[in-house]
């Protein structure tokens, strides 16, 4: 069983929390490749809208995964990129992209199989 720390409870928990959204390992994959700009983030995501970009990237700078820094120029400029606590993440989503893969080739193969037993059961 996990440490389960009096104030924060269990740490699977607490790391799941940070982390689990739809968009939040895809956006930590995208500031792991180089930092970016709020527009070339939405770009980079096909499918997330501007407002759930806003609040996700609010959640990941709270959990001090995501550093936010503002550039003063006309227009103004703002640049999102990972902390040093966010980079340590990169194994952990290596790890998440690993599993992914593997399940996809399994599934895959399912779907293959299960199209030769289809084939075979017409003839």
């Amino acid at each position: 069983m996990p440490y389960q720390d009096p104030e924060f409870g269990c740490s699977v928990d607490v790391g799941l929390h940070m982390i689990s959204s739809k968009w939040k390992p895809r956006i930590i994959y995208e500031l792991l490749q180089q930092t970016r700009r709020f527009g070339e983030l939405h770009r980079a995501i096909p499918g997330i809208s501007r407002h759930v970009l806003t609040v996700q990237l609010r959640e990941l700078e709270e959990s001090d995964i995501v550093q936010r820094t503002v550039i003063p120029s006309v227009p103004l400029k703002v640049e999102y990129a990972l902390t040093e606590f966010g980079k340590s993440l990169k194994p952990v989503l290596a790890q998440m992209i690993t599993l992914g893969e593997h399940y996809i080739a399994l599934r895959r193969e399912e779907m293959k199989n299960g199209a030769d037993i289809s084939r075979s059961h017409k003839e």
